[in-house]
């Protein structure tokens, strides 16, 4: 099983890697849920880890739905992310209705040729998140969504993360967990939705709070219970 962290410092993803994390995602803005970091940060951070990391792509923290210009940064930021030899990019983008915003997701992917790809948790936005795990699912350059089942938890949306573990299994898709996983409630979650990706932020870091940095017996604890 391969545990994903969220990093938004050097420092952290060095230690997150020594820990054991499968996988950063790095990002900047935490309190906003995640911006696209620095291109300083991102080449320092791809230069000196030897595990994957996945930069977030979002210009702002006003939702999901985004203006051409918006695109166009996206975009840039995607390609800027190739030359710092990022190992893939993480974002999500919906129409004003809150639904896949199919045009739009097919340019950012299209961009990002070559690189691994998330669709983040503009999912649990989506007002269908079944049609809109179809239409993702028809594209097979995206490798996962980062989901937690439309709750504020994941740990409360086990029924839901259930169904949509099961119809990605026979697809090229991975329904990765993530939002209010901790060290008290992973081990039940797993037995009730046994996804092969897991994420976490806050159940990792000192105090569960991104005002501290990732306490790395928290990370060791989590691989040691779930058999990592």
């Amino acid at each position: 099983m391969l545990i994903e962290v969220i990093a938004d410092t050097l420092s952290d993803a060095l230690i997150a890697e020594k820990a054991g994390a499968g996988r950063i995602e790095l990002v900047t803005g935490l309190a906003e849920g995640g911006l696209t970091p620095s291109y300083g940060v991102i080449e320092r951070v791809c230069k000196e880890l030897n595990i994957p990391v996945n930069v977030m792509i979002r210009p702002h923290s006003r939702g999901f739905c985004y203006s051409e210009e918006d695109l166009e940064i996206m975009i840039q930021d995607i390609n800027v992310c190739k030359k710092l030899d990022a190992a893939g990019v993480v974002f999500g983008v919906l129409s004003p209705r809150h639904q896949v915003h199919i045009e739009h997701l097919e340019r950012l992917i299209a961009a990002a040729e070559g690189l691994d790809i998330t669709f983040h948790r503009a999912f649990d936005e989506a007002d269908d998140q079944i049609a809109a795990l179809e239409i993702i699912m028809q594209h097979k350059e995206i490798s996962r969504i980062l989901t937690s089942g439309g709750e504020r938890s994941a740990a409360d949306a086990t029924g839901r993360l259930q169904q949509l573990n099961t119809l990605a299994s026979n697809s090229h898709l991975e329904i990765m967990a993530g939002a209010g996983l901790s060290i008290g409630n992973i081990e039940a979650f797993l037995e009730k939705v046994p996804v092969n990706e897991i994420h976490f932020g806050t159940g990792v870091r000192f105090q569960s709070s991104y005002d501290h940095p990732i306490d790395p017996e928290r990370v060791q604890k989590v691989k040691k219970i779930i058999g990592a």
